[in-house]
């Protein structure tokens, strides 16, 4: 029986080939099997490099990500070395990576990483926001109502939070945004990091979403304050409460859901939050 190999998940540029490092161009050229979220793009970064790919290389995106899997833990239980790669950045890290690793750990296959660039702390870096504590909630969902109430459900988060978004979106998110948080609070729009029109805007959310209410061009990483420490005199009314649940609601958020998630993130409890609702419900 074969020694089990490994799989290795390898930070790629965000965009300057310069940002590889040695090790990454080591493994390129080296590793038995490439998995790549996208094997052009893979292949077009190993010849910026002048790297010569020397072990077969397959695409591992979100549509194949499921079924190659498996044959991919296989190759690397019988001693192969699994490079895992993604378009930009770390893979896992709302990329494809995370059930390769969590197979590859329950075979007791070992599994390592080549550091490299990643969009989510290089944005956090550029927006000037506070990053002691910070936390990464992908990307906001796509329809409207599910996006509102996402951002509602975080409305009170402390800490800086940082976002990926679509540049068709990037717009209305930000306005989004804006109505859930406040227009004041401030953010910052990261757009082609490391590219040659790389873009940092900074600014309130009210003036990003009007900057970008037109949309954007490249790949954008949002970056928001956290919420304020709350005061007594910051308490949402019974209005607010049932306002926010109401979002939620509009959202697909089942109503005890909601009313739920709205007294946690508003520090209340559940019942002042559903006499609220009731109220709203027989108000003139």
């Amino acid at each position: 029986m074969n020694e089990a190999g490994s799989v290795v998940l390898a930070g790629v540029p965000l965009g300057n080939p310069g940002d590889a490092t040695e090790r990454l161009k080591e493994a390129l050229a080296t590793a038995d099997v490439i998995a790549a979220e996208d094997t052009r793009r893979v292949r077009r970064l190993a010849s910026d490099l002048g790297v010569t790919v020397g072990g077969q290389v397959v695409r591992y995106d979100d549509v194949v990500e499921q079924r190659q899997t498996e044959h991919l833990r296989d190759r690397a239980a019988a001693g192969a070395t699994v490079l895992l790669v993604t378009d930009a950045g770390m893979p896992s890290v709302s990329d494809p990576g995370y059930r390769l690793v969590a197979a590859a750990v329950a075979a007791d296959i070992p599994v390592t990483a080549l550091p490299g660039p990643s969009a989510v702390t290089t944005a956090l870096a550029l927006s000037g926001l506070p990053s002691a504590r910070f936390c990464f909630e992908g990307f906001p969902p796509r329809e409207p109502g599910k996006r509102r109430a996402a951002y509602g459900a975080l409305a009170k988060e402390p800490r800086t939070m940082v976002f990926f978004e679509s540049p068709r979106r990037i717009g209305k998110s930000l306005e989004d945004a804006a109505a859930a948080f406040g227009a004041d609070r401030p953010a910052a729009v990261c757009r082609e990091l490391t590219k040659t029109h790389e873009e940092v805007r900074r600014g309130t959310l009210g003036e990003l979403a009007d900057w970008a209410k037109d949309g954007l061009l490249g790949e954008i990483t949002m970056v928001v304050g956290g919420a304020p420490p709350p005061s007594a005199d910051d308490a949402p009314d019974a209005a607010e409460l049932a306002r926010r649940v109401a979002l939620a609601e509009a959202g697909g958020v089942p109503r005890k859901e909601a009313m739920r998630a709205v007294a946690t993130a508003v520090g209340v409890p559940r019942s002042v939050v559903y006499d609220a609702v009731q109220a709203a419900k027989h108000a003139p």
